[in-house]
């Protein structure tokens, strides 16, 4: 396997932990769609605490219901993956009909599978922890005590668990959005890192310059100025 064939193969997995570590430094600058929502939460979680309904409760079970079902479907890949382990033979005669590269050997396509394998269980991993942790939130949501007024300290607590929840669900999605280049590696080698590029190009898009990022930050400042403005001390 040569060093190239590597670097083509690898580069899903290299451009999905990059852009992991990237976004947070850009967030320090710009706020992401994903900031912006951390500000709904602590809307939702202060509401919260004024009411005491089955409305929480639904929307939490909905939110659990959608990470639990992508799991299911990460667990799903996995198995696929190592289903073709088990089917090289038959795999290496399909690519020669659809591979540009008709240089892959056996060992190449091994190896994609292990990348493609480590993309689908950081995804796993990610939703089962944005799973416990959503579950996490719902037990803090309904432990507030309505007898009397939670302190801001609670409410921040309670929206950083959320948060936690949200930003493992968006670990596992990218995963998911960066294997589509795993699968272009097929095709060609180039397509990967091609497809790689555009995937960090169209997340990037979504979190920063989106008709969805404009719409949030226009509810948070139209939030914000409906807030009530704490009267100032007594002398």
């Amino acid at each position: 396997m040569t060093l190239l064939t590597l670097l083509t193969s690898a580069s899903p997995l290299i451009a999905y932990a990059a852009y992991n570590i990237v976004v947070p430094l850009v967030e320090r600058r710009r706020p992401s769609l994903s900031v912006i929502m951390n500000m709904q939460r602590r809307r939702w979680v202060s509401n919260a605490t004024r009411r005491e309904t089955p409305f929480d409760a639904i929307l939490s079970g909905n939110i659990m219901s959608s990470v639990s079902f992508l799991a299911s479907t990460a667990v799903l890949l996995v198995l696929a993956v190592f289903a073709a382990f088990g089917q090289i033979p038959d795999l290496m005669d399909a690519l020669g009909s659809v591979s540009v590269d008709h240089g892959f050997t056996i060992l190449d396509v091994q190896v994609h599978l292990v990348i493609m394998l480590i993309l689908f269980v950081q995804a796993f991993f990610a939703f089962t922890l944005s799973l416990r942790q959503f579950n996490h939130f719902c037990i803090m949501l309904g432990a507030l005590d309505h007898d009397r007024v939670t302190t801001e300290e609670e409410i921040d607590a309670i929206t950083r668990m959320n948060a936690l929840g949200a930003k493992n669900f968006n670990s596992g999605i990218r995963a998911y959005y960066f294997s589509v280049g795993t699968v272009a590696w097929f095709v060609s080698g180039w397509l990967a890192v091609a497809a790689s590029l555009v995937t960090i190009l169209v997340l990037a898009h979504r979190e920063f310059f989106s008709t969805a990022h404009r719409t949030a930050a226009s509810a948070a400042v139209i939030a914000a100025r409906h807030r009530p403005r704490q009267a100032p001390p007594e002398s």
